[in-house]
């Protein structure tokens, strides 16, 4: 076991141990049909405090050939699933989250030399036995481990968009980043999933993306995993009853977003009113205002007319299209729009 090579199970059993834990483990049959397949490669982009790290956390202790989770998923919803047994603890795992490495270094190239060496740093102490060619390489360590000991790699990848929140108008990093990450994973034979979390989709340059590999889930765009981007209305119904709540109060407060007909609530939200057995504005408590006003500044074709249309309850067409995937590169008020969408402060509805 490592620290981001098949880690133990820890992290998720905290989870686990919470007084509020909805089962959502049914994302890993979601995930477990994806191994191995040109659809192998997975972005998941949804707001704060959205529950995405928990999710990374329960991947990884499903995955991970670090942990024996057996008796730790028996009484979810996986357990009953046929695949369940078939993926069970039998992959190196690599659980990365990017917020680890963003400041390792005085630039983004030495954060990833870093991350490129405390990887490497790990594999080798499991797998010194494996005479490879080159030990200060990432990419050709992983080939010949897998190469030799026929085990694939699956990458889950926390905060992997940090760097775009973090570094806004370093380019030339970005770039070198998205370089990095294209390196490790495309068409590398090693790679049975890789699965990643963040705000914001993945970096287009023009129309293109960077990865074009990645199935993106946005809150734009869920498909078929608007279920488990947060609670569901029956799991918040059900915790009312528990908790002697008034639903239709709750759902005034919490219900943000309608997801292919999903109606989904935000996670911390919900468990913060449960528990405290009161209605506050949580969600929006875990960051200032201030970044929103810098948007709304800007006025993009009567940006700020549209917020105040919003604010008194009318719906504005957004073309979400455009959006480059970035908090820097802005043409328009759509762009804004989408990013606030992105973000979580605006919902969108589907037509």
């Amino acid at each position: 076991m490592g620290i981001y090579l098949n880690p133990d199970n820890m992290d998720f059993q905290m989870a686990l141990n919470s007084e509020i834990y909805v089962d959502k483990s049914e994302l890993i049959k979601q995930t477990n049909a994806q191994i191995y397949t040109e659809q192998r490669f997975i972005c998941v982009s949804r707001p704060r405090r959205f529950g995405k790290s928990m999710t990374a956390n329960m991947l990884a202790a499903y995955y991970s050939r670090g942990c024996d989770s057996k008796e730790m998923f028996s009484k979810y919803k996986i357990s009953a699933d046929p695949c369940f047994e078939k993926h069970l603890n039998k992959y190196n795992v690599i659980h990365i989250n990017m917020l680890d490495f963003v400041s390792k270094g005085n630039s983004i190239t030495e954060s990833f030399d870093y991350l490129s060496k405390r990887l490497i740093h790990e594999i080798k102490k499991e797998n010194g036995d494996v005479d490879c060619f080159d030990w200060n390489d990432l990419m050709s360590v992983l080939a010949e481990v897998f190469n030799e000991k026929r085990v694939p790699f699956i990458f889950i990848i926390d905060e992997w968009d940090c760097v775009f929140r973090e570094y806004k108008n370093d380019t030339e990093g970005q770039i070198q980043y998205l370089d990095f990450l294209r390196r490790i994973l495309k068409d590398q034979s090693y790679v049975a999933l890789a699965y990643m979390t963040g705000i914001l989709p993945i970096k287009k340059y023009g129309k293109h993306s960077a990865l074009n590999m990645f199935t993106e889930i946005a809150m734009t765009n869920t498909r078929e995993y608007a279920e488990f981007t947060g609670f569901t209305e029956a799991e918040v119904q059900e915790l009312c009853k528990k908790y002697d709540m008034p639903f239709e109060e709750t759902k005034r407060w919490y219900d943000g977003y309608d997801l292919k007909g999903v109606s989904i609530y935000n996670p911390r939200s919900v468990v913060m009113s449960m528990t405290g057995h009161d209605f506050d504005s949580y969600w929006t408590s875990t960051e200032t205002y201030e970044a929103l006003k810098v948007y709304i500044q800007m006025n993009f074709d009567g940006l700020r007319e549209k917020v105040v249309d919003m604010i008194a309850g009318e719906k504005v067409s957004v073309n979400t299209g455009k959006f480059q995937n970035d908090m820097s590169t802005f043409n328009s008020a759509d762009d804004v729009l989408t990013l606030l969408i992105h973000l979580g402060y605006l919902t969108e509805v589907l037509y």
